[in-house]
């Protein structure tokens, strides 16, 4: 499985998924959200598919949002959003939170930046392996809007209240060992890619009706309302994209100007 975007090979059960757009450190337009569902929907295809290893080409996991791509076409942001009735997650939440519904063991592979989507692209999987100085961070505060990829589903089960909302009212960037301390990253090694392969043949020894029994398990354990959660995501996305702070958030990190922002609108 290849494309522009998205690189995917299976070897002896073992999915390895590249996100391919080096240039622009892995960050996400509009086909690269094709392409991440297009290979979540093949890997569910995928007879005796055992573990994923998830990973960014280049010098980054992902970047998150490609902002200027989208501001080209507002049109691609609002459809990443739209979800059909019998859909429990929209084409945004989907390439994150996908890696969830996949009954085998995902494991990202993080250096250089994993912010905004790419964060929540991560936390999708179910563990996380970084270089030391692996830089996160809960992005989507830069552009006036809030985590609307599953981060709110995914991220409950592993911090705090309050420290989710401090990260994601702040968007400030913290490295892997305090990401690991806060219980976003698995483990923190010179070499997350050659971990993630050992730790992978570790699992392949195991029987994998226990291994998905277990992500199941512990899942409904954790979130027992992941559903709703997405879709009161999108609802206050829609409230806050395109709204004048909204802009004015995007205007200021983009070209450094300090706009003062109006009076929140958001309907609770």
């Amino acid at each position: 499985m290849a494309s522009e975007r998205v690189r995917c090979r299976v070897e002896e059960g073992v999915a390895r998924v590249t996100l391919s757009r080096s240039d622009k450190l892995n960050a996400l337009d509009r086909p690269m959200f094709d392409a991440i569902a297009d290979v979540l929907a093949r890997l569910r295809q995928v007879k005796g598919l055992r573990a994923v290893i998830l990973e960014g080409e280049g010098r980054a996991f992902c970047a998150g949002l490609d902002v200027k791509s989208m501001l080209k076409s507002p049109l691609a942001a609002v459809e990443i959003l739209q979800r059909e009735a019998d859909e429990a997650t929209n084409l945004a939440q989907e390439v994150a939170y996908g890696w969830r519904a996949l009954p085998v063991p995902v494991i990202a592979v993080t250096r250089g930046v994993c912010f905004g989507g790419g964060l929540q692209i991560a936390l999708g999987a179910d563990f996380r392996f970084a270089t030391p100085d692996c830089r996160f961070s809960v992005m989507e505060i830069k552009w006036g809007i809030i985590p609307d990829m599953s981060g709110a589903a995914t991220l409950r089960s592993l911090v705090g209240i309050d420290r989710a909302m401090e990260l994601a009212m702040t968007g400030r960037e913290f490295l892997a060992p305090e990401a690991s301390e806060l219980g976003l990253v698995s483990r923190v090694c010179e070499d997350p890619g050659a971990e993630a392969e050992a730790f992978v043949r570790t699992l392949l020894a195991k029987s994998p009706d226990a291994l998905a029994g277990i992500k199941l398990l512990y899942q409904k354990a954790w979130a027992l309302s992941d559903a709703e959660v997405m879709q009161e995501e999108t609802r206050l996305q829609k409230q806050i994209l395109g709204r004048p702070n909204q802009w004015k958030a995007t205007l200021g990190s983009l070209f450094g100007l300090r706009l003062p922002f109006g009076p929140n609108r958001l309907k609770g």
